[in-house]
């Protein structure tokens, strides 16, 4: 037993071995270290590519929500995207879930795409004894775009441009809109009567209780859609002169140039067509009936606007030209934008201070849209102004004291004053 125990003895003390034993015994963690290495940048290729299949998908179906014409396919241009966006993980990843969701308090204002993909893995299935299963989620808020029409507009592209005081009154469903990107671009006192369905600005908007729900502020889109519109001409002079005596005095007035301006004197009848008003005053405020059936104002060389009556059952009646009394002339070419402007101011015509003027009486009907982009329109304290489609598209424009005005213009039929852009944006 001696020789037996000095060899264990002697095995005991030997160290020459130790290195292979401690090989031996960490072989299986450096083997597993390696295969989870290898499972795990899988995973995250995996992991990198269905994430970005997932956002695409999302943005796609969000910005088809954005837009009232393409809202019905966002399922489907989700799908489309999710799928154009998978390569090594398209066949075993899983059909995305797509799913409308309310957002930062809005309703169903946004849109989450979930998927996953599933395969195994020769290291970690062995481990686990199933297949390894990534997750990927995105969320895409929207906002859809707007049009926006406006049949009482200011074009001043600062300060403001939209001004209503006193007791003034106004009836415009179909909406205000002021071009200003100035703080109060539009301002409503306290005391005004405003009804109107929209309020929209590329600035900021000053309002009365009760009509907050229907200010838009900070849309950079508007836009004048007649700035690149020349006014029409007619160069035959004519005259303003009456005709009679007494209560038998009248005036038939004929297209044509007016120097100096057009005043009436008389009880006045105005053929159709294009009366251009060279300096002076457009003046028909006078306590006489004045008809214009089909006719526009062009206001050029400091040419002020007067228009309306004084009462006393005199009536101004005024309708603007059709695309139709356009053909033949030289302008027919543009006849659908000419048609229906009642007044068209030249853009350097400069007009004396205070600018131009409407008054009105219940009696008076003037219709079409009045387009003064160079100066500032009152409609004053003793106005009261009743149309089925009055426009007024101005510089500027003050409703002051207890001046009424109210036109029934259709909201589509108005004046489109721009559109908001829809946005869209990962939330998640």
């Amino acid at each position: 037993m001696g020789p037996i125990r000095r060899f264990f003895g002697k095995l005991r003390s030997n160290l020459s071995g130790n290195a292979t034993m401690l090989v031996a015994i960490g072989m299986p963690a450096m083997i597993g270290g390696a295969g989870y290495a290898v499972d795990t940048a899988q995973w995250y290729m995996w992991k990198s590519e269905l994430q970005h299949s997932v956002d695409q998908a999302a943005y796609a179906g969000a910005w088809a929500l954005a837009r009232s014409d393409s809202a019905s396919t966002y399922n489907a241009r989700a799908l489309q995207e999710y799928d154009a966006n998978l390569s090594k993980t398209k066949s075993f990843a899983s059909r995305p879930n797509v799913k409308l969701a309310s957002y930062a308090g809005g309703a169903n204002n946004s849109i989450i795409v979930t998927a996953t993909a599933s395969k195994s893995l020769p290291f970690s299935s062995f481990l686990t004894g199933r297949a390894a299963t990534i997750r990927a989620t995105a969320q895409a808020s929207f906002a859809k775009g707007a049009t926006y029409n406006a049949c009482l507009v200011s074009l001043a592209e600062d300060g403001t441009g939209t001004s209503i005081g006193g007791n003034a009154t106004v009836r415009a469903q179909c909406g205000l809109a002021a071009l200003s990107c100035s703080d109060d671009a539009i301002n409503i006192d306290g005391s005004a009567h405003v009804s109107t369905d929209s309020i929209v600005t590329c600035g900021t908007a000053t309002v009365p209780a009760g009509l907050e729900s229907t200010v838009t502020e900070k849309v950079t889109t508007l836009e004048d859609i007649y700035k690149d519109l020349t006014p029409p001409t007619n160069n035959t002079t004519r005259s303003d002169a009456c005709t009679g005596t007494g209560n038998n005095k009248q005036a038939s007035l004929l297209p044509g140039t007016y120097k100096g301006g057009l005043i009436v004197k008389c009880k006045t009848t105005m053929a159709s067509g294009i009366y251009v008003i060279d300096g002076g005053d457009l003046d028909l405020t006078a306590n006489y009936n004045i008809t214009g059936t089909g006719v526009m104002f062009i206001l050029k060389n400091g040419a002020t606007m007067k228009f309306g009556g004084s009462g006393n059952g005199n009536k101004v009646t005024l309708t603007p030209p059709t695309a139709a009394d356009f053909i033949g002339t030289p302008y027919a070419d543009k006849a659908d934008k000419y048609a229906g402007i009642l007044v068209f101011e030249d853009r350097d015509n400069n007009a004396a201070s205070p600018g131009h003027i409407l008054n009105g009486n219940s009696n008076s009907l003037i219709e079409g849209l009045i387009y003064l982009p160079d100066g500032n329109l009152r409609i004053n304290g003793t106005a009261n102004v009743a149309a089925q489609c009055l426009q007024i598209s101005a510089y500027t424009l003050n409703i002051l004291g207890n001046a009424t005005l109210e036109t029934l213009c259709p909201t589509d039929k108005a004046t489109s004053v721009g559109s908001s852009i829809p946005q869209v944006k990962m939330v998640r």
